[in-house]
């Protein structure tokens, strides 16, 4: 069972308007570098490799959680506000077709 929880890995569709937000966003850099580190902090203690209490370790997943929920809003406002950013691109796109 895989514990790390990448980003990249859970918002796959988004990797362009990521990799574009960590080069021009510095509060998406560091909040995206905040998140990787509470989820190995989260991988280390589950692994026994570091010890916490049950509570704190439901703190960091607590935290690690909003942190990925404020994520995919800056992920999906991106991809509507800088088209160039990418971001999922519609199945079936509204509009003429060429």
């Amino acid at each position: 069972m895989d514990l790390h929880h990448p980003i990249l890995k859970e918002f796959p569709e988004y990797r362009d308007t990521i990799r574009y937000l960590k080069g021009c966003d510095e509060h998406f850099r560091k909040m995206y570098e905040e998140y990787h580190r509470l989820d190995d902090a989260v991988y280390r203690i589950e692994e026994e490799i570091e010890y916490a209490t049950d509570q704190e370790l439901e703190e960091l997943k607590m935290r690690r959680a909003k942190l990925k929920d404020h994520i995919y809003h800056m992920l999906r406002r991106a991809g509507s506000v800088w088209p160039a950013a990418g971001g999922p691109r519609p199945s079936n796109p509204v509009g003429p077709r060429p």
